[in-house]
């Protein structure tokens, strides 16, 4: 199957066949070829944030709950209750996520998710939603501690929930001393009346959400599925191990701490369609003005644009692009 230059290849002979280069029609090509080798449910959740120089809104790329109904056009018309979810995203809101998992289980039985690159933060709790999660080499999720949108003085920035209860707590320590107060209440003065309890709620509901869905679908018969969940949910949720909200987890990590981890490459058709999916997918993000691609392996998709299209834009042969590629077929 092609790797991500043939796909490019493949693009660029397109557009000198018609004039236009076919992103969809070879994009959906693969959604059904991957159909076709599994039997399964296709459907590709991906959105254009790991992209160099993609300067795209962080609303636009997140997981929000308009995806819903991006989500109710692709999922109307599929039979059978398996689905496989190729999930490619930076998360989002843990309250859409939980709408995304609700949705999506009330339809199919069985959900595998695919994570071609990277599904970090929300994006790894709707992983954990999963009866399994297919992983690559290349493949990783991350923490899923909830972050804060903070306005101070040098501007707006994230700030992780965790993060800001163990500022206050060192504060309170510190401030015992008057000497030290001075250098505290600038620091304090951006805390409004509710934030403490905000970020102990949030840190709590991310952490609940995660454990209930391991616990419901994939230990569903497994007789210690609490401590397992319990345990995966409080590492995954842990600020102050990972250090930074974007942390890259592996899969060797992901699977010594017990998640239901299939590996990408056991097996070789499959591995080969699902990035060739990938593959096509990163193309279409980098010469349309697509951001967000909500789609299923029958055509139906719901797909976000970062502005309104000008005109297609003309793709370069492969020696004429940036080497900055998605990782290859191993």
């Amino acid at each position: 199957m092609p790797t991500w230059s043939e796909i490019l290849a493949e693009l660029v002979r397109s557009q000198a066949q018609t004039g236009i280069a076919q992103f969809d029609a070879i994009r959906r090509k693969y959604l059904v070829k991957t159909y076709e080798a599994t039997h399964r449910n296709v459907i590709l959740y991906a959105s254009k944030w790991t992209q160099p120089g993609a300067g795209v809104s962080p609303e636009l790329v997140s997981i929000v709950d308009e995806d819903i109904q991006g989500l109710m056009e692709v999922v109307h018309g599929l039979s059978g209750p398996n689905l496989d979810l190729i999930l490619h995203s930076p998360g989002g809101s843990a309250e859409a996520a939980e709408a995304f998992v609700a949705y999506l289980r009330s339809k199919f039985d069985h959900i595998r998710v695919i994570v071609p690159q990277m599904a970090m933060s929300a994006a790894t709790m709707i992983a954990c939603a999963a009866d399994a999660i297919v992983l690559g080499k290349h493949s990783f999720l991350g923490p899923i501690d909830p972050q804060f949108v903070m306005s101070t003085a040098l501007g707006t920035r994230m700030a992780p929930a965790q993060a800001i209860l163990e500022q206050f707590e060192q504060a309170k320590t510190e401030c015992i001393d008057p000497a030290k107060m001075g250098a505290w209440l600038p620091m304090l003065g951006q805390y409004g009346p509710d934030l403490l309890i905000q970020c102990k709620n949030a840190c709590e509901m991310s952490r609940s959400l995660v454990k209930d869905w391991l616990m419901t679908y994939m230990f569903r018969g497994d007789p210690n599925r609490e401590n397992k969940a319990s345990g995966i949910a409080d590492w995954l949720s842990d600020h102050a191990q990972f250090k930074s909200h974007g942390r890259h987890i592996p899969r060797s990590e992901v699977a010594r701490r017990g998640l239901l981890v299939e590996d990408l490459e056991q097996n070789q058709l499959t591995q080969d369609l699902f990035l060739s999916v990938f593959h096509a997918t990163t193309h279409t993000f980098s010469g349309t003005a697509a951001v967000k691609i909500i789609e299923n392996h029958l055509g139906k998709a719901f797909i976000k644009q970062a502005h309104p299209l000008g005109g297609p834009i003309p793709v370069q042969p492969p020696s004429e692009q940036s080497p900055q590629a998605p990782p290859e077929h191993p």
